[in-house]
Formats: C-alpha cells, sequence, structure tokens
C-alpha cells in the first residue's frame, strides 16, 4: 500500500461519497457512485430499524430478501423475516413496531439483527460490480459498532470510515473480526470513576457457521478535523489506520467542536502540510463540490475528495424527492439557509440543518423510542442505565440529567428517519423530517443548469471530472 495506491494494486479513489445517516447514504447511491469508478459509501447509523420498517413496509421490490437470502448464518434471514415482513405493508396511518433499544448486554436476537443489517446493506451496494465500497460509522453510537462491523465484513466492504470522536479502538476491532476473535470497545459512560469501564464485546464465533476460516480485513479511515487527532490515532491507535478523510466544519451532519469561543476559526483549520508528512492517504471533505475543488486537494497532496451534500441532492439518495424538490427551489431562489446548530443533538456536537417551511413542526421531536444517541450513565447501584438529553424532559431529569442539558435538543433518531420515508407514526400523523446539509451548495448551479431540477449521482462524478460541464478532466489536467 502506497500513497497512490492500496495493497491491491487499485488506485485510489478520487471521490469518496460520504456516509450520511440514517439511510440517506443507501445502498443505491453507494452501489451508483462505486460503478462509476469511485467510492461508495453506506451509512451503518440505525440500520437495523432501516431494516425492518423496509420489510414492515412490504419490501417493494425484494431487494430486502434477496440480500437476507444470502446471509451466511443459517437460518438468520427466515428468523428475520418472520418477525418483521409484512407482505402487504402497513396499513395507512399504521405504526411502525418497534425493536428493543441498544443496550450493554443485549439479547441474542438484538444482534443478529444488526449483523443481518449490516450485512444487506453493504451486500446490495456491492451488488453487480467489483468497485469500492464502504461503510461509515459514528464512534459516538458505540452499542451497536461490533455487530454492524462483522455484518459488513461478511458482505466483503472494502474500508471503515467513522468520525464523531476519537474511534481508537476501531483498527483492533477488524483486526480481530478479520480472525474470528472477540472483539470489545470501552463504552463511554456518565459518572463512572476512572478505574472502572462498561465495555460491548462480541466473539463472531458465537454467530458465524464453523465453515469460515477468516474475514477480509477492511481499510480503516476516520475522519479527523485536525493533523494532531491524526497523529493520536496513529500512534494510539490499536491497529493499522489506513487513510485519513479531513473534514472542515463547512461539511454536513456532526461537526468537530470549535477550539474556543463557540466560533470557528484559523485555530480550527487542518494543516494540509502536516497532513502530507504522516504518510498515509487522505482525502479532504467539506465544501469540495467542484472541479477546482478537487484539483485544489490533488494539488495539496490528497488522494482526493469526499462528498456528502452534493450527492445528497441526487436521485438515488435516501431523502425523499419532496424535501430534495424543496431544497432545490429554496436554492434557485436565493433563500437556503444552512444553520450551525450547536444545541440539536444529543452529542453534543455542533449538527448542520435546514429548516424546511413545507415540514416544519410547531416543536421540536422530543420522542425517545430508538435509542442510538442515549447515554450511558452510572446508577447508584453500579449499574449501567440509558437517556438521552433529546428525551421529554422529564424521563431526562428523573435519570439524573440537568435540565440545562436538554435546551434546544432534538430527536435525531426519528427526525432523519422521516426525512427518508421511514418516518413513525403517532396517533395518525407521521413525526416530522430532520434534515442536515453542508453549507457549499455552489454545485446546483452547474447540476441544474438549463432548468433540471434534478440530477443522478453519476453527474455529480463526471462534473468534478470535468464531463459534465464541459472541463478538462482532471485527470489530464
Amino acid at each position: 500500500m502506497t500513497k497512490e495506491t492500496a495493497a491491491d494494486g487499485r488506485p485510489w479513489p478520487r471521490i469518496i461519497q460520504g456516509g450520511m445517516g440514517i439511510a440517506v447514504s443507501n445502498w443505491r447511491l453507494a452501489r451508483a457512485v462505486a460503478e462509476h469508478g469511485e467510492m461508495g459509501v453506506v451509512s451503518g447509523t440505525a440500520l437495523d430499524t432501516v431494516l425492518i420498517r423496509r420489510l414492515q413496509d412490504g419490501d417493494p421490490g425484494g431487494d430486502m430478501r434477496r440480500a437476507l437470502a444470502a446471509l451466511p448464518i443459517p437460518g438468520l434471514a427466515a428468523t428475520v423475516l418472520k418477525r418483521w415482513f409484512q407482505p402487504e405493508g402497513r396499513a395507512p396511518g399504521e405504526a411502525y413496531r418497534l425493536k428493543r433499544m441498544p443496550s450493554l448486554g443485549m439479547r441474542r436476537e438484538d444482534v443478529e439483527l444488526l449483523i443481518a443489517a449490516g450485512f444487506v446493506e453493504v451486500f446490495l451496494a456491492k451488488e453487480g460490480h467489483d468497485g469500492w465500497v464502504g461503510i461509515n460509522l459514528l464512534e459516538k453510537i458505540q452499542l451497536t459498532t461490533l455487530p454492524i462491523l462483522l455484518g459488513a465484513m461478511l458482505a466483503e466492504v472494502d474500508a471503515v470510515l467513522m468520525g464523531g470522536g476519537i474511534p481508537l479502538a476501531i483498527p483492533g476491532a477488524l483486526d480481530a473480526f478479520a480472525e474470528l476473535r472477540a472483539a470489545d470497545l470501552k463504552v463511554q459512560a456518565v459518572g463512572l470513576p476512572a478505574d472502572e469501564a462498561y465495555r460491548a464485546a462480541l466473539d463472531p464465533r458465537d454467530f458465524l457457521p464453523a465453515s469460515l476460516s477468516r474475514l477480509n480485513r477492511p481499510l480503516f479511515f476516520p475522519v479527523v478535523s485536525s493533523e494532531v487527532l491524526a497523529k493520536t490515532l496513529l500512534k494510539k491507535a490499536n491497529g493499522r489506520v489506513d487513510g485519513f478523510v479531513v473534514e472542515h466544519h463547512r461539511a454536513g451532519g456532526h461537526n468537530a467542536p470549535p477550539r474556543r469561543d463557540g466560533c470557528y476559526g484559523p485555530r480550527d483549520e487542518c494543516s494540509i502540510e502536516r497532513m502530507r508528512d504522516l504518510d498515509r492517504p487522505f482525502w479532504l471533505a467539506g465544501g469540495r463540490a467542484s472541479p477546482e475543488g478537487l484539483r485544489e486537494a490533488l494539488e495539496l497532496g490528497a488522494a482526493g475528495v469526499q462528498l456528502g451534500t452534493a450527492f445528497a441532492g441526487s436521485e438515488e439518495s435516501g431523502i425523499l424527492p419532496e424535501i430534495k424538490a424543496e431544497l432545490i427551489e429554496l436554492h434557485l431562489r436565493g433563500e437556503l439557509k444552512v444553520e450551525t446548530d450547536f444545541q440539536a443533538s444529543p452529542t453534543g456536537y455542533p449538527f448542520k440543518r435546514v429548516d424546511l417551511a413545507a415540514n416544519a413542526a410547531p416543536e421540536p421531536c422530543r420522542t425517545c423510542d430508538l435509542g442510538y444517541l442515549r447515554q450511558v450513565y452510572r446508577q447508584p447501584s453500579g449499574e449501567p442505565g440509558y437517556r438521552c438529553p433529546a428525551a421529554p424532559v422529564e424521563a431526562f431529569l428523573a435519570k439524573g440529567g440537568s435540565e440545562a442539558e436538554t435546551e434546544g435538543k432534538r430527536c435525531l433518531c426519528n427526525g432523519l428517519l422521516a426525512t427518508i420515508g421511514l418516518g413513525q407514526t403517532k396517533d395518525g400523523i407521521t413525526l416530522p423530517p430532520l434534515l442536515t446539509w453542508g453549507e457549499d451548495c455552489s454545485f446546483f448551479d452547474a447540476l441544474l443548469a438549463g432548468g433540471r431540477r434534478s440530477y443522478r449521482a453519476a453527474e455529480v462524478i463526471d462534473y468534478l471530472l470535468g464531463g459534465l460541464v464541459g472541463r478538462e478532466s482532471v485527470a489530464n489536467a
């Protein structure tokens, strides 16, 4: 492996499609990007809920059932289908049935569902081609990480990308799973003494058939905002770090917190010169969705760029078509406003979002029935408890949380699922969507030239490489 090529001799992709949750970066988008010669990435967030809701909607087209049939764990597909598949779909106004929320010491069937969900999304993204496919996870969501990773590796995922924290233990987990050894992660917990730890563990041999002897170890690309964090990962991670995505705070989704004064400034800029000195390939993310952005990244020594928002607007992304149409109209009228909200996310990280007038709710959603962003905390008994600052305030306070922690919080889990058409129904009303978006939308001007109102993922790639609007290919520059 070099800065120019992977260990298998393939040149590094010039474009990585960002992993946007929940299922905005779905298997259709990742496959379209991979088929066009770049790296497609599926989101690994809440994949178990995504799978069972697709099944409860009747699995139109049969894609979930086809992928489950390929799962190399005897009997698991039948178990999942028996519990969750509704051939006729849901009745109008019918609520989705819920699974148990993630926790330490999850029941076997919940772990199996996560493994199946990780496999299904990656299998479908890789189906029918030999291009690059990765999976994106958040370090802040720890309880579901190991089963999702195992499922993705069963489907031969090429790369794992992870941000939202400092994922020091993930390389070692990938190494262990490749050799079918047990892996565990130290779980962040509030109120736990320094000499105590809660751990999430998984032994592949407890779930996989004995005929399997090894899994392919995917590449690991942590998402960083500074060269300091990159150096820390190279020095302290418990396994091989293969490269980096260097994300600027203009990118959508969760951002690294600013270093001072509650706003971003020069101290939040990554030193590209020092990234070059680390002898690892890296991709620049945030505000790079243009031929000039890609060309500049290559000239700076990067392997290429990562794009999220430009792909989120494409036909293949999971965002509902009517929401994409509203975004495009807002942009064309010069009224699209992206806010960096320092309070909305239960993670405590800044979160970029767009308020959509057509989908506005009188109050932020404060439902907590999915639990992916719940905090683990130490109860007086010493046992782990779970709470979310975006849950109803009374429930959070009853579990020892403070009222200040709840200020401005929104239920990202339910809001993001509604954005992709899998929103929960309560009292006959679907919970409102919540949309995250990047600051730079200038790509719309090129991709929608001539009065168009939609575009495909391949056109994003062609635009960056110069083909869509007649620019000279970066490859020949």
